[in-house]
Formats: C-alpha cells, sequence, structure tokens
C-alpha cells in the first residue's frame, strides 16, 4: 500500500538518540511549517507526575515503556484526526517495533544522527541530564553509556527513519533547511508496510 502526502500535509517524527537535538530541531520546524510541536517525553513526566528519572529510579523501564506507548498512542490519534504535528520522541521509542509501525504509519521518520562524541558533549552540557535523563544501562551515568546503547540502537533508527539527516556541526537552522529541501518529502512516499 502506498501513500502520496505532500509536506504540507505531513506530520514529522524526529527520533535519535538523547543529545541530537530532537527537541531544538522539533520547535524550529514546528514553526516553519506553522504546525503543533510535541515531545513526548513532557507528555509522559505530566503523565506520570514524575520526572523520568525518578520514573525509572521507582517504577522501571518497562514502566515508562508503557507510558511512552500511550502519549504516542495519543499523538497519533491527534494526527488521525487532522491535527499536523512535529514529534520529538524520546531516544528509545524504537525499541519497540509498534512504535515504529504506529509513527511510519502516521508521518515522516526522521533520524537525527550524531557521533558518539558529539552526544556525550551535548548531554554534559546539558544540566537536565542529572536531574531527569536517567542511565540506561549498569554503565555508569547517562554520558558515560553512550558508546555502548548508541550502537545496539543505531540499526533501529535506520530501520525504522524515512530520511537520516546529521546534527554533527551542524546549526539548527540548517539541520530544519535539509529537512525541508530534502526530495524526499515533496509527494512524499513510502510503502506502509515495515521491511
Amino acid at each position: 500500500m502506498k501513500r502520496n502526502v505532500p509536506l504540507s500535509e505531513t506530520s514529522i517524527f524526529l527520533i535519535g538518540y538523547r543529545g541530537s537535538g530532537k527537541s531544538t530541531v522539533g520547535r524550529l520546524l514546528a514553526q516553519e511549517l506553522g504546525c503543533t510541536f510535541l515531545d513526548t517525553d513532557p507528555l509522559i513526566e505530566l503523565a506520570l507526575r514524575k520526572s523520568i528519572a525518578r520514573c525509572f529510579q521507582e517504577d522501571g523501564e518497562p514502566a515508562f515503556r508503557a507510558q511512552e506507548m500511550v502519549v504516542l498512542e495519543n499523538i497519533c490519534r491527534r494526527i488521525s484526526e487532522g491535527e499536523r504535528c512535529v514529534v520529538s520522541t524520546g531516544g528509545g521509542i524504537v525499541l519497540h517495533p509498534s512504535n515504529v509501525e504506529l509513527m511510519r504509519r502516521s508521518g515522516l521518520v526522521v533520524w537525527l544522527a550524531a557521533s558518539v562524541e558529539t552526544i556525550r558533549r551535548r548531554i554534559e552540557m546539558d544540566p537536565r541530564t542529572a536531574s531527569s535523563r536517567p542511565s540506561l544501562s549498569s554503565q555508569g551515568t547517562a554520558s558515560s553509556e553512550v558508546d555502548a546503547v548508541l550502537e545496539k540502537r543505531k540499526p533501529l533508527y535506520r530501520a525504522a527513519c524515512d530520511m537520516e539527516v546529521s546534527t554533527e556541526d551542524v546549526e539548527v537552522g540548517l539541520v530544519v533547511t535539509r529537512i525541508l529541501s530534502s526530495p524526499k518529502l515533496p509527494g512524499f512516499r513510502r510503502d506502509l508496510e515495515l521491511p
């Protein structure tokens, strides 16, 4: 099954590791497109009434992932009802195949990619990391685990996305321009079935 949806009617999901620039790029992209910007992490925190770090500590990752799925389903319902959105997703949203399928059925999936060194530097510079972004492995801090976790997720990001855009040493406006000017966007076409 194929579809042909112009960019002006397409919602966009930004995927990628934490620190890849999804929230920053997403806000500007939504502004350029004149549509709603949504960020799954704050929506999850609002629903849980606690930080993501606290959720991981008190309830464990499965509880967080379950709420993440509910939030994504709610966003995709809004899109199916006609709202256009740019959605910044959590770095692990691709871990569950049903999330990937839902995003692909609801819009264009763009992977924002950066090197391990760049991601690590951004995480270390982000004051929110310690208080709200938990370590996802037994490898120590959110910064020290980047190598191992990113390596495991790269194939998932690659399989989920319609296009990959580097945020490596690139100003946010240029990232947005690259997304908007991609030949994949005009008359956006893609098989809906996952590989």
